[in-house]
Parts: C-alpha cells; sequence; structure tokens
C-alpha cells in the first residue's frame, strides 16, 4: 500500500490513466497536472493547476514516457494548456522526492541534477523494455499487414539489433511463418539468433544482405539504413524503423527512391495503451513502494 506517499502524475496520454487508476487503488494521494480535460472521474484525486507551491509536499513526480523536451515543455493529451517544468518546480520538492519518467532528455537530467533530485528512467529497466516489446512488436506486424500486399508467412524478414525489441520482434516473425534475418554486431548474439533458427549477419555486411528482403524493422537507434544500404533494397521493400527519434533510416533518401519507409517509436502507446499503461502503473507502484518504505527516516 502506498497510504500517506503523496504522488503528482503531470502530463502523458492514455497510459497514465492505468498509472492513476492503480495509485488510487494503492491509497495514495494522487495529484494530477495536465488533465483538466479528461472526461473519466477517479474518486479521491485532486486535479489542479500547475504551481510550485503545489510541489513542496510531493514525494514522487511522475511525468510521461518522454518527460520533457529540451525547452521542458511536457506534453498532455487531456490538457488543452501549455505545460513547463522549471527550476522553480523542482526546486520546490522536497530533497527526499523523486522524479520518474521513462526516458529524460539532457533538460530534463541537468534541471533534477541542480537540486540534487533523483531522477528514475523506467525505460532503462529490462523488465520494462521486455514487457513493451510484446506491443511494439504486435504494432510493427499491424503496420506491416497495412502496407504490404503479401503475408507474413512466406515472407524475407529483417530484424536489425538483437536487443529486447529485437529479440521479440524476431521470434514473433519467425512464428508467423516468415523467413527472418537478423542482423547483430556482438558474436554471442549471432550464435543464439543461429541457435534459433534466424539466418544472423553481422551489421557490417548489411549492404549485401537486404538485396532480397520483403520486409526490414530496425531497432537500432543510430544511422544504420544509410542511403548506401537503401540503394540495394528492393523497391517492393517497406522499412519499419521501431528506433526511437531520430530513428536509424535515412528517410529522404528512401522516399527518392521510391521505397515506403516510416518510424514509429511509442508503439505501446499508440497499439496497447491499456497493456502499456499497466505495465509503467505496476513498475512505478512497486518501485514507489520500495522507494518510501522508510520514508519517516528521510522527512
Amino acid at each position: 500500500m502506498l497510504t500517506g506517499i503523496s504522488v503528482a502524475i503531470m502530463g502523458g496520454d492514455a497510459r497514465q490513466l492505468e498509472v492513476i487508476q492503480k495509485f488510487t487503488e494503492l491509497d495514495a494521494t494522487v495529484i494530477l497536472l495536465g488533465f483538466d480535460n479528461l472526461g473519466r472521474q477517479f474518486h479521491g484525486v485532486t486535479n489542479v493547476k500547475l504551481d510550485p507551491e503545489l510541489f513542496g509536499h510531493v514525494d514522487a513526480l511522475i511525468l510521461p514516457v518522454v518527460g520533457t523536451d529540451e525547452t521542458g515543455q511536457v506534453e498532455s493529451i487531456f490538457s488543452s494548456e501549455e505545460m513547463i517544468l522549471t527550476d522553480e518546480h523542482i526546486s520546490a520538492l522536497p530533497k527526499h522526492a523523486k522524479v520518474y519518467t521513462g526516458m529524460a532528455k539532457s533538460y530534463l537530467k541537468k534541471l533534477v541534477s541542480a537540486h540534487g533530485i533523483e531522477l528514475v528512467e523506467l525505460l532503462d529497466r529490462d523488465d520494462i523494455a521486455i514487457y513493451n516489446s510484446i506491443p511494439t512488436a504486435e504494432g510493427a506486424l499491424m503496420m506491416a499487414i497495412q502496407n504490404t500486399d503479401i503475408t507474413i508467412h512466406g515472407s524475407m524478414c529483417m530484424v536489425l539489433g538483437f536487443g529486447r525489441t529485437g529479440f521479440t520482434m524476431a521470434k514473433t516473425l519467425q512464428g508467423l511463418g516468415a523467413t527472418v534475418k537478423v542482423g547483430v554486431r556482438k558474436p554471442e548474439h549471432y550464435a543464439r539468433a543461429w541457435e534459433m533458427g534466424f539466418q544472423p549477419f553481422y551489421t557490417k555486411d548489411l549492404y549485401p544482405e537486404v538485396g532480397n528482403i520483403d520486409l526490414l524493422f530496425n531497432t537500432i537507434p543510430t544511422m544504420i539504413v544509410t542511403a548506401q544500404v537503401i540503394t540495394n533494397i528492393p523497391h517492393r521493400a517497406l522499412i519499419i524503423d521501431l528506433a526511437s527519434r531520430p530513428g536509424g533510416t535515412d528517410f529522404r533518401f528512401a522516399e527518392k527512391r521510391g521505397i515506403k519507409a516510416m518510424l514509429a517509436p511509442g508503439l505501446p502507446g499508440i497499439v496497447a495503451p491499456k497493456t502499456a499503461g499497466r505495465i509503467m502503473a505496476n513498475t512505478l507502484s512497486q518501485l514507489i513502494e520500495e522507494d518510501f518504505k522508510d520514508r519517516s527516516d528521510v522527512e
């Protein structure tokens, strides 16, 4: 239970609704910021406007998956008002408070560091990334089916990266009957991909490997599907880039060559917000319960 813990939830999308529900069930004191257009009512929560004075008694500040942009703006689909997280807000937090988000840009990292406030980035955790890889793979499949005129079964697919998302993506495609090439950098990933029945290759050999593919799924967040690589990709192929913005594909050159390339970050929150929200809610509640179980010792 989170009785006596004050949680401020600032901005976000439909995933945050599951977080709000979870924290109210656990008896936390919940303050909502940036939810003025929320149609759904939650019993026992306080919906307020952004004010530094509110932060003085907050134990945990929960931000959206992408905490802020580089100007401090916090996005919320439930508000038409602009919200900027500033030095004044963070400085008002008690020293024992923590800020939780999915991933933080440099603005947020510098802001909390300047005031000695601990920042917790959930997407750094293996468990969150593995759970999220499931709706990511399902969303990528949906996009592939909608944007091609072939079946996944019998197609030649390529997955770049064999990390948490790449592993699930490759296994899902294989389960549907695709032939799956997997681009890796580490020998141990090569060995594991071979053991699982994929066709592994090293990413340094990407150019010749793309010559016969139907679908390419990239999970590597650096430029890897370059203009040179794209010159050898068949015109029929579809590229779905699952890496965080700006992705790892030269989208300009792909368009110039007439190859369809789609950037698709944040699929869990788009295709399965309830499931993705439950993943975030369960992890957040466990973390905050652990972080503040001895709260009386730090007050």
